[in-house]
């Protein structure tokens, strides 16, 4: 059931009255603000507003860092309006970044005439493989032994100061450099976007990475800790000009779109400029610095808890064996001591890829595999330890020092022909030289291996000569050391010298 009201003409009167007022009172707020329909930005202009807006960080998009890095590849054109940059690498090319000092007249004095420190990384730009970064490198290492993720083009590069790799690191580099001058960095990414995929069917999107640049400045105890800047861009990266390829597709697609989509992409740029971020966290570090570089960054092992790997070789445990002690790695050598004689000869990076080899699986690897495994510099370094090759010298001769008996079978062989045993062998005395090795060729060094020879001091040698023809005595000099003939055989007599306790050595 419904009930109407039938209001009086007074009563109609007054409601009429009261809604010609609320119009009014609309219309008012309308004349306050502005004419017509008012507009967000005098809403946000009102007092409320205006308090809430002074709890906000102030807008420091107008501040120019001090420092800026522009990596000299182009922007994808696929990129939508106010997401990150995207750059496509191509795997193991040099690609340049240069270092810009932006800083204005009197800005950060205290770095003026002194070098800076820059730190490189190739990390995750995905949050989920960030917390999983540790075991992602230690897999990639162990797929592709020997290898870095992350390197410096030093011959390309200019004016880097004192450049580094800590071979535990893979994935990170740094050096020195002068602001005042100009420097270019000119790096190579050797790992592609798809090696950390989930799953692996082919035609699968690569996952992004990041290049962060951190510089610090020193600090009183001459250590390159103080922050100055740090900045980052997205990259991703293709096989040998697969980012070209890449490239050159999404231009063809941001040709197709209409205008009005085009407007939703950002244009495609010649350089990358890298953006302002937060510094990388500060976590422990391993601490292996070494001379004149001095610095908690300078080794960065980086923790775990961060996503970065934290690969620390084990200190080598005492040695126990005889042999090890010599350097010599046996067949019988237990894995133990395969251990210790790793880290004995500067192979302590490359103990846990040996870690269960004994002394006959290392003995068996090849050249190619230890080259394969290690790496080109360190592989051959390697495998001449393995083999116990030693450097060959230059000049190889035999001596042997003159007795009385020898004197003796000099004169019977000038007075008559060496006579034959049945065999065919000379009846002669058997006479033991000694093999002196020679690496620079002078008279000082043949001085001092006879001396050595001798077991006196080289002072005790006055002069050294060579009986030349008709029994002259030729005095020794480099020039006749380096015309030596390799293998010579020589039979050292001594003379008293007339001046002094010493002796001239004549080679006859």
């Amino acid at each position: 059931m419904a009930w109407a009201l039938k209001l009086p003409l007074a009563d109609e009167v007054i409601e009429s009255g009261l809604v010609q007022d609320f119009d009014a009172s609309l219309s008012g707020i309308g004349q306050e603000l502005g004419a017509g329909a008012y507009s967000m930005s005098d809403v946000l202009a009102l007092p409320i507003f205006k308090q809430e807006e002074s709890n906000l960080p102030p807008d420091n998009e107008n501040e120019i860092p001090p420092f800026q890095y522009v990596l000299c590849a182009a922007t994808s054109p696929a990129v939508k309006l106010h997401d990150e940059t995207l750059t496509y690498l191509n795997q193991g090319q040099s690609y340049e970044i240069r270092m810009l000092d932006n800083r204005k007249l009197g800005e950060l004095p205290e770095i003026n005439g002194k070098l800076v420190k820059s730190i490189f990384r190739v990390v995750f730009h995905d949050r989920r493989l960030q917390y999983t970064e540790h075991q992602q490198l230690e897999g990639w290492r162990w797929n592709r032994p020997g290898d870095r993720i992350l390197d410096i083009d030093i011959p390309m590069s200019v004016g880097i100061i004192d450049p580094r790799a800590n071979p535990t690191q893979l994935n990170t580099v740094e050096f020195l450099w002068d602001p005042a001058k100009r420097t270019s960095v000119f790096i190579q990414v050797h790992c592609i976007s798809t090696e950390f995929t989930m799953r692996k069917h082919g035609g699968e999107k690569g996952v992004p990475f990041r290049v962060q640049i951190d510089t610090f400045k020193e600090n009183e105890n001459g250590e390159y800790t103080e922050h100055l800047h740090s900045a980052s861009c997205q990259i991703k990266v293709f096989k040998p000009k697969g980012a070209d390829r890449k490239q050159k597709t999404d231009r063809e697609k941001m040709e197709k779109r209409t205008p009005h989509e085009k407007e939703k992409y950002q244009p495609s740029y010649e350089t990358t400029i890298l953006t302002e971020c937060s510094p990388w966290p500060e976590i422990t570090y391993v601490n292996s610095p070494s001379p004149g570089f001095n610095s908690s960054h300078s080794s960065f092992s980086l923790g775990e808890g961060n996503g970065s790997p934290n690969h620390q070789p084990e200190p080598p445990p005492p040695v126990t064996d005889v042999s090890l002690k010599l350097n010599n790695l046996l067949p019988t050598t237990t894995p133990q001591e395969a251990q210790q004689w790793l880290h004995r000869n500067r192979f302590s990076t490359f103990t846990r890829l040996f870690t269960n080899f004994s002394g006959a699986d290392l003995l068996k690897l090849t050249r190619d595999d230890v080259i394969q495994i290690c790496g080109p510099a360190d592989g051959i370094r390697l495998f001449n330890a393995l083999k116990g090759r030693m450097v060959r010298p230059r000049l190889t001769i035999y001596v042997c020092q003159e007795s009385l008996q020898l004197r003796e079978q000099q004169q019977q062989q000038q007075q008559q022909p060496q006579q034959k045993h049945e065999d065919g062998e000379s009846n002669g005395t058997f006479f033991v030289y000694h093999a002196i090795y020679l690496e620079e060729l002078t008279a000082v060094e043949l001085t001092e291996k006879i001396a050595q020879l001798f077991s006196i001091s080289p002072r005790q040698i006055s002069q050294i000569y060579k009986q030349g023809p008709t029994g002259i005595h030729v005095l020794i000099s480099d020039e006749m050391i380096q015309n030596f003939q390799e293998e010579a055989c020589f039979i050292l007599d001594t003379m008293k010298a007339e001046t002094n306790d010493s002796y001239h050595i004549i080679l006859k």
